[in-house]
């Protein structure tokens, strides 16, 4: 019986090992793959939000580097499409962000904007998820987007990846 013990922690945790090393090497691996296609009329806002996706995967997957490029270019987006200015603000501090922990931290208010604005923009096509982790931001919670109704926690990535709950859909009106 102690033996089946055993064997069975050895085989957990290399599965976890395997999954969490596979997460770092292909960007989309389980971040939005099974998530549908989200179609927007507005193509500046479709930049926008396809832009945003990148970033939370990053964060998702904690990239450091990966998030600040994603966040530089949703800064330019953002800057294009009239009206969001202050947000683009938001997405060059995270750009500008030393470390990841500075980047989640400032993803809560990039992500209340933008939450606002796509509930009111134009889908075409698919759902967007606003999901809600309650654990986030010292316990004050964290809100952010997704193609996919599975949770993927940006705020704490590998750490706690399935913390948090659906809270709204916003689907083609």
């Amino acid at each position: 019986m102690a033996v089946v013990m055993v064997l069975g922690l050895i085989s957990c945790n290399n599965t976890d090992q395997n999954a969490a090393g596979n997460l770092g090497k292909d960007s989309t691996s389980m971040v939005d793959v099974k998530g549908q296609v989200v179609e927007l009329k507005d193509p500046e806002v479709q930049a926008i939000y396809d832009s945003y996706i990148e970033l939370k995967n990053a964060l998702v997957l904690t990239q450091f580097e990966v998030a600040q490029r994603a966040a530089a270019k949703l800064k330019l987006n953002l800057e294009a499409h009239k009206g969001c200015e202050s947000t683009a603000l938001t997405a060059e501090k995270i750009a500008a962000a030393k470390n990841i922990v500075t980047q989640r931290e400032n993803f809560t208010s990039l992500s209340a904007d933008l939450i606002a604005m796509f509930k009111h923009a134009d889908l075409e096509k698919g759902t967007i998820y606003v999901q809600h982790c309650p654990m986030a931001n010292k316990g004050d919670g964290g809100d952010w987007l997704a193609s996919e109704q599975h949770i993927q926690n940006p705020y704490y990535g590998s750490e706690m990846m399935e913390c948090g709950s659906v809270v709204d859909k916003i689907k083609n009106k």
